[in-house]
């Protein structure tokens, strides 16, 4: 049923184009849709600006949720995504009377006191707190993390008020279901409101991704932090999605987007542990003088996914047969993971690509405009199916999906969305991420030395074909490619 209705839509809207487009003496403003649809675009754009001006006003949670609602490309018009994506970085500060009432109830000491400097402008501010700059009385220049004071006391009666809005609106129109919404925020808010809890993640998160060493990770100063106060080395760079800033300072592109690639690949199909707020202002880039390598700088670590192993390894094998195009395993994953009869529209969301690309293979080609167009269309036409879907999925598939969209609109940014390396770096994870499940279930010697071998030889064909891609599109590779035609039709 949502195979075909995704593709009459698709059909749908093919045929308007070509209509359009053959017919030159056509002005599309003669066109009622066009008109209502302009008409619904300014709607939608001022409803977002108020629910913008709303979140604003209330702060705290509020902000929280319209961040969230920004991440949602694949549900919501891009009215709303694009307004609301701006609560990222433009939220309401605290005043510095506020600051120093939280640092004197949670420190025990004055700002000047406890540092040589202090900068009265944040580095940022966000939905539950903000960064400043400052120098330590030993020298050392630290980020001060401080909690804005009144969100720990408001937090739950805004989440009051928000079910009950949805249970209002529900009763208005039943195909609104949004109280999956409210359950996440529900769930994770308070462990984000805990800092000590956040620097843990910090922690973790950097003992287990060591291996990355272009990964950076701030030290965290455990003796001036608290659960309203986070004290964390000073780093600094580049928003990951300033494209423009890297080509300044010589870093390259695709070599960034493939190890933000990689990062995320280990930590959602290896490890089961997830940073969830890949948002550009918690992703810094950076040049290192002394070594030249480019690094990324992960901030912000308050909110994380943990991913049950058989849900992880479901999703290794719906990411497999993804890549693949292996339609049966698609639909067998799909289902495993609560998408039932909506599996189609639960691989285009995944993948933010056409049910036809699906088919096709989305390693086979680039997401087109029109692609992206026909995405956007889709998600407005089946806003209840889409409901339904969020309401059926396993609640840790939700901050998956809005990692998801946050990575894919830096992919978008640094126009490198959609690459072979970046299913190659997915398909080895999960090649790994299986294996390594399959040893620690099998007793047997002789099996587990197999399953080595079948994984040795897997991640094998993988390097085999990411030389041939880089040789495909190298100059070496051009001039091997034109000596070898030449040497062809001399024989000849």
């Amino acid at each position: 049923m949502a195979r075909r209705a995704l593709k009459l839509a698709s059909l749908a809207a093919a045929a308007s184009g070509i209509y359009l487009y053959g017919n030159k003496f056509v002005d599309p403003n003669d066109f009622g849709v066009v008109r209502v649809g302009r008409a619904i675009a300014t709607v939608h754009l001022r409803s977002a600006e108020r629910l913008r001006e709303l979140c604003c006003a209330n702060r705290g949670t509020f902000i929280k949720v319209g961040q969230h609602l920004g991440a949602l490309d694949y549900l919501l018009p891009e009215e709303y995504t694009r307004t609301l994506k701006v609560l990222h970085s433009q939220a309401p500060q605290s005043t510095r009377q506020e600051i120093e009432q939280v640092i004197r109830e949670d420190l025990g000491k004055e700002i000047k006191e406890l540092f040589v400097s202090f900068e009265d402008t944040p580095l940022g501010a966000a939905s539950l707190a903000q960064v400043h700059k400052a120098v330590l009385q030993d020298g050392r220049t630290v980020a001060v993390k401080i909690q804005h004071p009144k969100v720990q006391a408001q937090s739950s009666k805004d989440i009051f008020l928000m079910e009950v809005l949805i249970l209002i609106v529900k009763q208005i129109f039943p195909d609104f279901e949004f109280m999956w919404l409210v359950e996440e925020i529900k769930k994770n808010l308070p462990l984000e409101l805990d800092f000590l809890n956040e620097g843990r993640n910090a922690e973790k998160v950097a003992h287990m991704l060591k291996n990355f060493d272009f990964l950076k990770v701030p030290r965290i100063y455990w003796e001036l932090s608290t659960r309203r106060v986070l004290l964390m080395e000073f780093m600094e760079g580049g928003q990951v999605n300033d494209r423009a800033y890297m080509e300044r300072n010589g870093i390259n592109v695709n070599e960034i987007s493939r190890n933000l690639g990689k990062l995320y690949s280990e930590m959602i199909f290896v490890n089961g542990f997830v940073h969830c707020d890949p948002h550009p202002g918690n992703v810094l880039v950076k040049k290192c003088p002394a070594s030249g390598k480019a690094h990324i700088i992960l901030l912000d670590h308050g909110l994380y996914q943990v991913l049950s192993e058989s849900f992880r390894l479901d999703y290794c094998r719906l990411w497999q047969a993804l890549i693949k195009a292996d339609m049966k395993r698609v639909q067998k994953y799909s289902r495993r993971l609560g998408a039932g009869d909506l599996y189609p529209l639960f691989a285009c969301m995944l993948t933010a690509r056409s049910w036809e690309s699906v088919n096709r293979g989305i390693d086979r080609s680039p997401v087109s405009a029109s692609e992206d167009m026909e995405i956007r269309s889709n998600a407005a036409a089946y806003l209840p199916q889409i409901t339904q879907l969020l309401n059926n999925v396993p609640r840790q598939m939700l901050l998956l999906l809005k990692t998801n969209d946050l990575l894919r609109g830096i992919e978008s940014a640094l126009h490198t969305r959609a690459s072979a390396s970046s299913f190659l770096n997915m398909s080895r994870c999960c090649i790994r991420a299986v294996s390594t499940y399959q040893r620690s279930k099998s007793h047997s010697l002789c099996r587990r030395a197999q399953i080595s071998l079948t994984e040795a030889l897997s991640l094998w064909q993988i390097n085999l074909y990411e030389l041939f891609l880089w040789l495909k599109g190298s100059q070496l590779g051009n001039w091997v490619i034109a000596l070898l035609s030449r040497m062809h039709h001399s024989t000849y």
